[in-house]
């Protein structure tokens, strides 16, 4: 199973802290860094320096790392137009060497839309949105040099575009959540990658047999689909350990063992052995809260990660 290392920066980092975690993770060995898409924090503290945009930070860190796999969970779809984040997403890619991968989402959270005077449509017209730029983005992105790119939608509308310019290779594209039709519907046609965010495996299994149900209505290989799962994690080499981290970042531990990945490595491994065998994921994304803990993620990549290998 891959580790790939998730953070949330709109409950309060620079660039600077998330560059940090980014570093070590890749020293660490993990697979990827990603970070969240929110200009607004949730919950309890003050998300000071305040909100960091999700591919400028990719930016910078495309050129300050040098080979750990980058991107987000998820960007959201509301806050930018798709031609635009197709150009964006694929300098991005460019200035990485090939190492971005794009998880698109609906957009949710309204409170930070209004915050900074993004339009929140209806969850029916923001999945429509949604749909139309999945299908613009990958349109832009495999339109051959040379040859331009029209698209006529409800809500966007493209004409000879030169689609420009082209990602270094091909970028996964990941799709994610819980909603019962639209969603699964969207990742058979359009996903590499199906990811689900802090549920429990009960529904995990129920939600990637929805996707398997729905590429097989379109006569698509599910197994093309790589599954994975994203937990927050709080491990430590002792109970103490555990719960001086779970106290670091606000939450308790009997809950965490219960909502995410908590306890000694053992105790870890042993959980993410039994999501693997229950939903059959092979990538699971760590949330990590405490971003000024680097010796949290060196610890998990030391004794948990090697067992999951293979």
């Amino acid at each position: 199973m891959e580790l790939r290392i998730f953070t949330e920066p709109q409950q309060g980092a620079s660039y600077d802290d998330l560059l940090a975690v980014a570093r070590t993770a890749e020293a660490a060995g993990y697979d990827a860094f990603f970070r969240s898409d929110h200009y607004l924090k949730m919950g309890d503290g003050d998300g000071l320096p305040g909100p960091t945009d999700a591919w400028i930070t990719l930016a910078g860190l495309a050129r300050d790392t040098s080979s750990i796999r980058l991107g987000t969970l998820m960007t959201a779809a509301t806050f930018r137009h798709p031609g635009p984040l197709a150009i964006s997403v694929a300098q991005v890619d460019r200035m990485s060497g090939g190492r971005v991968e794009f998880g698109l989402g609906a957009g949710w959270y309204e409170e930070e839309h209004t915050a900074y005077g993004l339009p929140f449509p209806s969850t029916g017209e923001r999945f429509d949105r949604y749909a139309e730029q999945l299908e613009v983005i990958t349109g832009l992105w495999r339109t051959p040099v040379g040859e331009t790119y029209s698209f006529q939608g409800e809500h966007y509308r493209l004409t000879d575009s030169p689609a420009l310019p082209k990602p270094a290779g091909r970028i996964p594209v990941l799709i994610g959540g819980t909603g019962p039709k639209r969603t699964p519907a969207l990742a058979a046609k359009y996903a590499d990658e199906f990811n689900l965010p802090f549920v429990d495996a009960d529904k995990a299994v129920e939600q990637f047999g929805r996707v398997e149900a729905a590429c097989a209505a379109i006569g698509r290989d599910p197994a093309e689909i790589t599954r994975s799962a994203a937990l927050v994690v709080c491990v430590g080499r002792d109970d103490a350990e555990v719960a001086r981290r779970a106290a670091a970042i606000g939450r308790e531990v009997d809950e965490l063992r219960e909502n995410g990945l908590a306890g000694t490595p053992a105790e870890v491994v042993d959980r993410l052995g039994t999501w693997r065998e229950r939903t059959g994921i092979t990538r699971a994304y760590l949330q990590v809260l405490d971003l000024a803990d680097l010796d949290h993620v060196e610890f998990i990549a030391a004794e948990v990660a090697p067992a999951l290998r293979g």
